[in-house]
């Protein structure tokens, strides 16, 4: 078993419950990481003996154009997504950052992991 990460995504997209998040969107970071058994590909050298890292860049991409209240809902849509189109992924976690959050003071960035 292999982990298959695709760290560091950035998309630029409107997600969040406040008025101005809506209107004026943020920067937001993705990191995925897909559990995948590669034992055919490390032997044959073949893309479609394994999971296809921009198919899932794309996926990813899609989701996150999709406008979200809540990074909870954001993250199960990109892993059902993902668990959906590529049947090899036996398990998965996404980290969702929102880089900086309007909270009122000044951070880097909130963030949500899941699994699934």
């Amino acid at each position: 078993m292999a982990v298959i990460s695709i760290e560091g995504m950035e998309f630029f997209a409107y997600h969040g419950c406040f008025t101005e998040e809506k209107l004026i969107g943020t920067w937001f970071v993705v990191d995925l990481f897909l559990e995948v058994d590669t034992t055919s590909a490390e032997a044959s050298d073949k893309l479609e003996e394994t999971v296809n890292y921009l198919s899932v860049y794309q996926v990813v991409k899609r989701e996150m154009m999709i406008n979200s209240n809540l990074l909870e809902h954001v993250g199960r849509r990109i892993l059902k997504a993902v668990r959906n189109e590529f049947s090899t992924v036996e398990k998965a976690s996404i980290k969702v950052r929102k880089m900086n959050p309007p909270l009122g003071g000044k951070m880097d960035f909130v963030s949500l992991t899941l699994e699934g």
